[in-house]
């Protein structure tokens, strides 16, 4: 891509969204990377993301990887959306720990898309996600 001066920039289409990504803005979220359908996006669990068992809510471990995953399918440009996805725990995280959530594209095809998300914190990985996108529109 280019700014408006021709230099090239890093920025994508998924930054553009990102920026107006009010909920996981909100919760601390940073877009790392995002281009050519993949995606990395950084979370630090706080206090008030911690369940009744003093580890995360899954909740916010698939919102983390939910937000990588939008930002790699949005890299290219055209809108598009979750049409489905699915998460598997492998270990907890617990407060202070800082979630990495790598998106990667496994293959688009037509308007749909699939893409892989690895969670991990530090070298270790917490979570994996599958994600099923669709684009909308044109």
């Amino acid at each position: 891509m280019t700014d408006r001066t021709g230099a090239v920039s890093d920025r994508s289409a998924a930054h553009q969204m990102f920026d107006a990504d009010v909920a996981s803005r909100a919760l601390g979220m940073e877009l790392v990377s995002a281009k050519d359908g993949t995606a990395v996006v950084q979370m630090r669990v706080t206090r008030t993301m911690v369940n009744g068992h003093a580890i995360a809510h899954g909740g916010f471990i698939f919102l983390l990887a939910d937000t990588a995953f939008a930002c790699a399918c949005n890299s290219y440009g055209p809108v598009t959306v979750a049409a489905g996805a699915e998460i598997t725990f492998v270990r907890p995280a617990r407060e202070g720990d800082l979630l990495v959530a790598h998106a990667t594209e496994r293959v688009r095809y037509g308007r749909s898309g699939v893409y892989d998300v690895t969670v991990t914190r530090g070298g270790e990985v917490i979570a994996e996600f599958r994600g099923r996108s669709r684009t909308i529109g044109s």
